[in-house]
């Protein structure tokens, strides 16, 4: 089931690449997280512990398959599995959500899927989940992540300094978001 058929796309005054589309993560899905997590030239700026495998990532999916909080998605480029983007910390009283992105296959890089793929998530955010506001933070020096976002209309809200730790040093991370008013107003 793909979230962005033809018939939505024009009800939503959007046309959207049809070659991108977004569908549910399944529990089949899971060796392919793995894989592309572990794949050191993906994980750089995703701090996960790596390596990542497929029994502790069944353990993730069973506890969080059915919360309410997140919405987790597979990335389709002409129906093939690409990668994963969703929605964390949904919150519904303050209406806001942070994404989380990631483009697994090497060959699909640098195609414009991940910005197509950003803006069927925050289509959905939007129109379905009906949040206001998309946040999501970013390693200060990822530059091909922050260029995305500010391509789609994210706007970076601030700097959060030596914000995290993750092998053996701090990491400076911003935070970027976008509004339901201020993504309208450029679709």
């Amino acid at each position: 089931m793909h979230l962005l058929k033809k018939k939505k796309e024009k009800k939503m005054g959007r046309k959207m690449n049809e070659k991108v589309s977004l569908r549910p993560f399944e529990k089949e899905d899971i060796p392919l997280k793995v894989k592309w997590v572990n794949d050191s030239e993906n994980n750089e700026f995703l701090h996960y512990d790596i390596p990542l495998t497929v029994e502790k990532t069944q353990k993730w999916w069973e506890g969080v398959k059915d919360r309410e909080d997140r919405k987790d998605f597979i990335i389709l480029y002409e129906e093939i599995p690409v990668g994963l983007i969703g929605l964390l910390n949904i919150d519904k009283k303050n209406s806001n959500a942070e994404l989380h992105i990631i483009l697994g296959e090497k060959e699909y890089k640098g195609k414009g899927i991940a910005k197509k793929a950003v803006k069927a998530l925050l289509d959905y955010s939007f129109s379905k989940k009906e949040l206001n506001k998309v946040f999501l933070y970013v390693d200060d020096d990822n530059e091909i992540a922050k260029k995305l976002y500010e391509k789609v209309g994210f706007i970076k809200e601030g700097i959060l300094k030596s914000h995290m730790y993750h092998n053996g040093q701090f990491i400076d991370r911003c935070i970027y978001g976008i509004t339901k008013n201020n993504y309208e107003a450029i679709k």
